[in-house]
């Protein structure tokens, strides 16, 4: 494989794009938490108490997805670093290894766009059993 310094900088982009869609969901989530924590001593507490571990999982999902991301990046760099080094074999694994670590990200983000369709169906039984 014939890896170029600019190759490894086509991921730049796409990263930065994640790190503001998670952070948004992450400031998004706790913003719901927060306000979910104080309506708990009202009326449906069990069910604001499910919603609220439901939310606190998928937070805890988003910091491991920004963790990826951020290793991702890390191991990116270093692709880059080591192609203008003159070590072509060490930047092509650190390349793939930032494209595994990438998709590893994505699948977590996967998971938690699902997990976000639970938490939905509990705020729409919730509203649903008090009509």
């Amino acid at each position: 494989m014939n890896l170029d310094i600019t190759d490894p900088a086509f991921l730049f982009p796409g990263i930065s794009l994640l790190f503001l869609a998670y952070t948004n969901r992450y400031i998004t989530l706790a913003g719901i938490i927060r306000s979910l924590n104080e309506k708990v001593d009202e009326a449906d507490a069990s069910n604001l108490r499910a919603q609220i571990k439901s939310l606190h999982m998928r937070v805890q999902l988003i910091k491991y997805m920004q963790a990826a991301a951020v290793v991702a990046f890390i191991s990116c760099i270093s692709s880059m670093i080591s192609v203008g080094m003159g070590y072509e074999l060490i930047a092509a694994k650190l390349f793939f290894a930032s494209l595994l670590i990438l998709l590893l990200s994505l699948l977590m983000a996967l998971i938690e766009i699902l997990l976000s369709g639970v938490s939905l169906k509990m705020e729409l039984n919730r509203k649903t059993a008090r009509h």
